[in-house]
């Protein structure tokens, strides 16, 4: 379902009512916090047709992704009668948006269900889910990892090259993702960025940011997260400590597996939260953020985020790849290695001026480029063009 934590389809669809378009929003939902997270969207005036996905069916899922070509990530979200629901509010729209590998088995359903009257549908990939995983088999550690890399990896590529053909529009976060689905199959492929909340995400007063304090940021259960988080630990901050041994290290983020939380067992300068409720508020109290990704596919939100609210931002070259306006030394610092990285961050808690300098530039930019109501009008934009049978 579309949570504070999964911000892209949350945005769109309460940029896309600000509008005044008449919206229906179909979707699954696991557990009571998902289903409470809907309420804002019927606030906004957004028919919402909901329906529990609970661990019975996401069995039942699994198994038959084991016994069929397709991946994992294709069946795991399957509800039959959210998709038999489906018909009835899809034939009268103008356009059907659908999210994520997860998402689209519906859309090929309606395809299938409404054959000449099925209106046009837009697949917003979000990200080359094949192109994440080449990237995972060579950094994902770990045998389970492993294993689920390579089970996952020739299904996904069949399954994305017969999605990227199979709808009237495909929306990607980025170029690099834009050409890694174009190289699976022809489509008609735009790039829509993600934005950030510019309210929720604010600069903070002066003085709120806690000297030395060090934040990475994300869902940590998501397997290029959890290493970014032990890359930063155990090949970064030592050398940090090095130079400022009183630094310390925050790992935020919902979920994260005990090979996290062993971090701050091994090390007292190290706290891993978990579910964070207010992750702005430890975005407005650090002193330097730091989004140290090996791998991974889109736009990384925490990035976006982080420089919304002003905090000073240390990121791998690939971190920022999906923002081509980004200036590396302008708005963020870069590094590519630990000791390149580990410099950038002693640099800005050397230095709070530059590092206050960094955080307001990197403000201003995200209020010039991610403004979610920007975005959604480059949304309907496409909407339209698909309504009119442009490819």
């Amino acid at each position: 379902a579309p949570t504070p934590l999964r911000v892209r389809p949350r945005n769109f669809i309460l940029a896309l009512a600000r509008l005044g378009h008449a919206i229906t929003l179909a979707t699954v939902v696991e557990g009571k916090a998902e289903a409470e997270a809907l309420r804002v969207f019927e606030s906004h005036g957004v028919t919402v047709l909901a329906l529990p996905l609970g661990l019975a069916r996401k069995g039942i899922n699994v198994l038959g992704a084991l016994f069929s070509p397709e991946p994992l990530q294709a069946r795991f979200s399957w509800q039959p009668r959210l998709a038999a629901g489906l018909a009835d509010a899809a034939a009268n729209a103008d356009v059907i948006h659908i999210e994520h590998l997860r998402g689209a088995r519906y859309g090929l359903g309606l395809k299938q269900t409404l054959v000449e009257r099925c209106p046009p549908i837009v697949w917003d990939s979000v990200d080359c889910i094949t192109h994440l995983f080449e990237q995972a088999k060579t950094h994902r550690r770990g045998l389970a990892g492993r294993a689920l890399t390579a089970f996952e990896l020739p299904r996904t590529r069949r399954y994305e090259a017969r999605l990227t053909g199979a709808f009237a529009r495909v929306l990607v976060t980025s170029p690099r993702d834009r050409d890694a689905l174009a190289a699976l199959a022809q489509a008609s492929i735009s790039v829509v960025t993600n934005g950030v909340d510019l309210v929720s995400f604010a600069t903070p007063p002066p003085g709120a940011r806690r000297a030395a304090s060090v934040l990475f940021s994300g869902k940590m259960s998501y397997h290029a997260n959890v290493a970014a988080a032990v890359f930063l630990a155990e090949e970064v901050m030592p050398l940090v400590w090095a130079r400022r041994p009183e630094a310390r290290l925050l790992i935020a983020g919902s979920r994260p597996p005990a090979r996290v939380r062993a971090l701050a067992a091994h090390d007292r300068r190290v706290t891993v939260t978990g579910y964070v409720t207010d992750m702005a508020g430890l975005m407005r109290s650090a002193a330097v953020g730091v989004a140290p990704m090996l791998y991974g596919a889109g736009v990384q939100n925490k990035v976006l985020e982080a420089m919304a609210c002003g905090l000073p931002v240390v990121a791998t070259p690939l971190a920022i790849a999906a923002l081509e306006r980004v200036g590396p030394g302008e708005e963020c610092l870069v590094g590519a290695t630990p000791a390149e990285l580990a410099a950038a961050i002693v640099a800005l808690l050397d230095d709070p001026g530059r590092a206050a300098d960094l955080g307001r530039a990197g403000r201003r930019y995200a209020e010039a480029h991610h403004n979610w109501a920007a975005i959604a009008r480059q949304l309907t934009g496409i909407y339209e063009e698909v309504a009119r049978g442009k490819p």
